[in-house]
């Protein structure tokens, strides 16, 4: 892919992890109510803290990418937030399932990306 475009792929991606992580601890963008079959799910991510140690790595991630330090090995991290959030989307609340979605395309994108920095790990 051009670097021009990877790197606005890039920067876009990572800005959009920075907010949605620092919206998870500052709540400055009331998320909508999930639906009823969900509220055990979302009461265990809240009482475990689960939801802040998703913050945390997607403000890490998002900057990684920024800095484009480590930004390979974030991706793979992140991979397990994305997949988890498409399959909760697609099982408990398939009508807000377009974010994760686009979510786990642009950690494709990225991990494609990226694939030189994998050789080794996949030897």
């Amino acid at each position: 892919m051009n670097s021009k475009v990877f790197m606005v792929i890039r920067i876009i991606f990572a800005l959009a992890l920075l907010f949605f992580g620092a919206n998870k601890f500052f709540h400055f963008m009331d998320p909508p109510p999930p639906p009823e079959e969900a509220m055990g799910y979302w009461t265990a991510l809240t009482l475990t803290k689960t939801m802040i140690l998703v913050a945390i790595v997607e403000i890490v991630a998002g900057l990684s990418l920024i800095l484009n330090k480590y930004a390979a090995l974030m991706m793979l991290i992140l991979m397990s937030v994305s997949i988890n959030a498409v399959l909760y989307h697609a099982t408990l609340d398939s009508a807000s399932i377009a974010m994760a979605v686009v979510l786990l395309l642009l950690n494709i994108v990225m991990l494609y990306n990226y694939k030189d920095s994998y050789k080794e790990l996949l030897k």
